[in-house]
């Protein structure tokens, strides 16, 4: 649906977005994450037409951004971090304006201003002026706008910033259902968010593309650390589990007589819980915490955009 080849966009002196390559796959719903300052907004600001690329070529849905730029926006719905909306509006009017200016007309524009007024959950406020809103339903109404032509895919920048966490669920559930019929680019600072709605990240760093991989890897390939909480000295605990068979590294730290150990495994899918048990007990040691933990797509993300 998406094949973006030695993409470059230069400011000046400036690089933005240097030489990026990436692909994704009709009915694929990918994360694009990245620290400010990335390149991840530019890269979606070309994909959508709003700018041209110093270099390089994109394609959306076989058509060539810089050449079929208007076949190009009729494949994408875009939803930018601040929506520009009118305010001085009504909700139906906004919404009936863009689906007129993107081509539609009589009972399909009704259908499609109804279909989204109902999948955004804008029932109760479709009557109201937009700029008597909550920043809440300003999002939505733009989620609203982004969906309304049912394009093929679907570019979204920060689409839950300003939602409260009932809010966000829906917007998070409406996302995944969208995403079984159409491709959708998301772009977000909240990692949980794309745990769970995405098949696969692409992590921007400094204008390059840093890590490309699908979350079912990145879950398989986590390196998993194992947490113990004893009342014990903290020497005489690191000694002890760096004495356990199947352990690499211990870190211990200590607070109120409790220490408190990091310990990693030589073998990431190992579970040296058992053994952990085993040596504290033989110590006579209060236990607190013997937990299992995975390596997170934040921890991932801080991984690699501090290198």
């Amino acid at each position: 649906m998406v094949r973006v080849t030695d993409l470059v966009k230069t400011y000046g002196a400036l690089t933005a977005v240097d030489h990026v390559t990436f692909s994704v796959a009709r009915g694929e719903i990918v994360g694009l994450l990245g620290p400010n300052g990335a390149g991840k907004t530019t890269t979606m600001r070309i994909l959508t037409c709003f700018m041209p690329a110093t270099s390089g070529r994109a394609e959306v849905g076989g058509y060539d951004v810089f050449l079929q730029s208007l076949e190009v926006r009729r494949q994408i719905g875009y939803m930018p971090e601040n929506v520009p909306l009118y305010p001085e509006m009504r909700v139906i009017e906004y919404l009936r304006y863009r689906g007129r200016l993107k081509g539609l007309r009589g009972q399909e524009l009704e259908g499609r201003i109804k279909h989204v007024i109902e999948a955004c959950e804008l029932g109760e406020v479709w009557r109201r002026i937009i700029d008597q809103l909550s920043k809440g339903n300003r999002q939505r109404v733009g989620l609203a706008d982004a969906l309304i032509s049912d394009p093929a895919l679907l570019i979204l920048d920060e689409p839950t910033i300003g939602l409260d966490p009932n809010q966000v669920r829906k917007v998070r559930e409406l996302i995944q259902h969208i995403g079984r019929n159409r491709t959708v680019i998301l772009s977000t600072h909240i990692l949980p968010e794309v745990e769970m709605m995405c098949d696969r990240v692409i992590i921007m760093n400094q204008g390059r593309i840093a890590l490309t991989e699908t979350m079912a890897n990145l879950r398989g390939a986590a390196q998993r650390r194992f947490v113990c909480e004893v009342k014990a000295p903290a020497a005489e605990v690191e000694k002890a589990l760096r004495g356990v068979q199947g352990v690499r590294d211990v870190a211990v730290t200590q607070d109120a007589g409790w220490s408190r150990a990091e310990v990693q495994p030589a073998d990431s899918a190992a579970d040296v819980r058992a053994a952990l048990g085993e040596a504290v007990h033989a110590k006579g040691w209060a236990v607190r915490e013997l937990t299992a933990h995975a390596r997170s797509l934040e921890d991932v993300f801080v991984e690699i955009t501090a290198r």
